[in-house]
């Protein structure tokens, strides 16, 4: 499956997480620089949180 993760497409596995999205598109140093992971609405999801197909993803700076 695809997912967006900053607009980069990244191909998964079916069954991976946020987490697994975020280290294949090169985030993971970000995550653990304090930066938070928003869907495409704006909501914050966690690491161990499910991806589907087309699923989009942000890094974005903590307030």
């Amino acid at each position: 499956m695809k997912v967006y993760v900053n607009n980069s497409e990244i191909h998964l596995a079916p069954g991976m997480t946020v987490r697994h999205a975020i280290t294949g598109a090169g985030f993971l140093e970000e995550i653990n620089a304090g930066k938070k992971v928003l869907d495409e609405w704006g909501n914050e999801v966690g690491l161990d949180g499910a991806v589907s197909d087309n699923y989009r993803i942000y890094l974005e700076k903590k307030e």
